[in-house]
């Protein structure tokens, strides 16, 4: 029986499976075309033996309301004075309900999104085989922080794991917002399903370079 096949009976863990494969994927998101704005793209989430220091998304002036997508890739640009992240995050719905959950979390709203990056996660090696430390790749940090780093959000891209069942119905009978992504969810727990042509074009599409003719 197939691993899709099996955790279909224990949705539960599918979570868990797909933040495993998306530790494999690289520090920018495969496909991802660059913006010509010297920023520098990390994986922010998940990240290997950091359960609990990393980043996560928040409104201003609540410390309670956090959200915490599967996967979360940070584009960091702009200068000391006027930082911003882009972002692209993957969330993994084992059910129909748990997908517009998710969505609600995301939709287009008059207040300012927020990154923030906590100070172990900055001082940390970005990953077990290459010990430069994070901070050191985010282009408008000219120092090692002392403190947590937030900056707002300047554009964000949604990529959603489905089921096969409610992806084929998505599919047909709903459509999807103009930051929002969609594969079935066997792509994301696919081993090296970074490695997917198919995926790699899907994310090529979630980038804000793809609605220029010329990119600069």
């Amino acid at each position: 029986m197939s691993e899709i096949r099996r955790l279909e009976r224990r949705p539960a863990r599918l979570d868990n499976i797909v933040r495993d494969r998306l530790k494999a994927w690289p520090q920018r998101p495969p496909g991802a075309a660059p913006l010509g704005d010297g920023g520098a793209w990390l994986r922010g989430r998940p990240c290997d033996g950091e359960p609990v220091a990393q980043p996560y998304l928040k409104i201003p002036g609540s410390d309670r309301m956090r959200t915490i997508p599967d996967g979360l890739w940070l584009h960091f640009a702009g200068s000391a004075e006027d930082p911003y992240a882009d972002i692209l995050c993957i969330e993994a719905c084992s059910t129909f309900q748990n997908l517009l959950d998710k969505r609600s979390r995301f939709a287009p709203s008059t207040i300012a999104l927020l990154a923030h990056c906590p100070l172990p996660w900055l001082l940390a090696p970005l990953q077990a085989n290459d010990a430069t430390l994070r901070w050191h790749i985010i282009p408008f940090l000219s120092g090692p922080p002392a403190a947590a780093l937030t900056v707002p959000v300047r554009d964000l891209r949604v990529l959603y794991g489905l089921q096969r069942t409610h992806y084929d119905g998505f599919a047909r009978h709903q459509m999807p917002h103009p930051h929002e992504y969609f594969c079935p969810m066997e792509a994301l727990t696919a081993h090296e399903g970074h490695e997917n042509p198919a995926m790699r074009s899907l994310l090529a599409r979630a980038s804000a370079a793809s609605a220029f003719m010329d990119p600069p």
